[in-house]
């Protein structure tokens, strides 16, 4: 495992496991934690030199916070890093959420804390709630380490947060995708300019880079490395890259990035070449570039799977690019029908709850709309 200094004191493992995605009791929204696999993951990680655990408030529907806390509760305290973050959309009231964060880690601090998916929507909610002095505080009476946001905004807003106060590390969604065919190789050189330490969220792009069409397949390095290793070696290469955080919801994945992570070689100007062809072809294929980060379930009043509706969406756009015809392509939507009404697009009320919690800023409702004229 590699390790990068943070602060001149803390030495954090490259790769870091975002407990986001841990194993669940079976597939599907809203299932329980698989306990016992995910302490068996945790101690894989653990074993192998991994030391960075990241969390949130509403991962899991908090449960992510209760498993991981009971999960490390059997190592040395200072044998591993928590970051955790404070939701001001999941309840705006933050001492009682911080209040409650420990008590589900069963900790007295927190080492790496966030406050969570700011965007240029989100920014001002969290400046004028007065919970950035109060975490201050918290920081100085030691019961926070290091102070920081997670970011989904654009660079003009990234640049205002880091006017208006010191942190100490801001955690981005960068990805080669994302570098090459969007807004985060120019993030990225903000922080790098102010001199903030970087910490990677979605390296993978929430999966998508690691299930890679046959085109985009073909136009990888060669060299025998998986499209999820091609995806993290080309993060944690960056300079000012601290942690890389990777969703692992099984022991294979774990395995598999814990030996990309022991990787040092940089990437060739040839390697980076491909990615950033497998990109362009990505961008033509992509309509929508959901991370199935879910976000946007838990504030659906119609309790729609998304993330499932707009993938349906996306294979009916590449059928109907490479088919030329969008007619033609509506069978790609049919797999839909065996939802219940009620679970369908046409369920979608219009309410924008969904667009206001996506990292991403997607008009979900007009997707929404467009599958249920398709359907209908």
């Amino acid at each position: 495992m590699r390790y990068q200094l943070f602060k001149d004191s803390e030495n954090l493992s490259k790769l870091g496991l975002g407990a986001m995605r841990l194993p669940q009791t079976e597939p599907g929204f809203g299932k329980s934690i698989d306990e016992p696999k995910a302490q068996e993951l945790i101690d894989y990680c653990m074993a192998h030199g991994v030391n960075y655990y990241d969390t949130a408030y509403i991962y899991h529907g908090g449960k992510s916070e209760v498993v991981l806390g009971q999960s490390l509760s059997k190592y040395p305290r200072d044998s591993f890093y928590v970051a955790d973050k404070f939701n001001v959309q999941a309840n705006p009231d933050y001492r009682l959420q911080f209040g409650e964060q420990l008590a589900r880690l069963q900790m007295e601090c927190i080492d790496f804390y966030l406050l969570h998916g700011v965007t240029d929507l989100i920014a001002p909610l969290y400046e004028q709630s007065g919970c950035i002095s109060y975490f201050q505080e918290q920081k100085r009476q030691g019961k926070i380490k290091y102070f920081g946001f997670s970011f989904h905004g654009t660079p003009e807003c990234l640049r205002e947060m880091l006017k208006k106060n010191e942190w100490d590390f801001v955690q981005i969604q960068l990805n080669y995708y994302d570098w090459f065919q969007g807004s985060a190789k120019e993030q990225y050189e903000i922080l790098r300019e102010h001199g903030i330490p970087v910490m990677v969220m979605e390296p993978i792009h929430g999966g998508m880079l690691a299930h890679l069409p046959a085109e985009c397949l073909r136009l990888l390095p060669e060299g025998g490395t998986s499209p999820a290793a091609w995806a993290l070696r080309f993060v944690m290469n960056l300079p000012g890259v601290t942690v890389v955080l990777s969703g692992m919801s099984d022991m294979e994945q774990a395995k598999s990035n814990v030996g990309t992570a022991a990787l040092e070689r940089e990437l060739s100007k040839e390697e980076l070449s491909c990615l950033e062809q497998v990109s362009a072809l990505l961008r033509r294929k992509v309509a929508v570039p959901c991370t199935a980060c879910r976000y946007c379930c838990d504030n659906c009043p119609q309790g729609l799977d998304i993330p499932a509706l707009l993938s349906a969406y996306n294979e009916y756009r590449d059928e109907a690019a490479a088919l030329g015809d969008n007619n033609l392509a509506v069978w790609r939507l049919f797999r839909l029908k065996a939802l219940s009404e009620d679970k369908l697009p046409g369920a979608c009320v219009g309410c924008g709850n969904c667009t206001q919690h996506c990292p991403q800023g997607l008009d979900i409702p007009a997707y929404m709309k467009e599958m249920a004229a398709l359907l209908g």
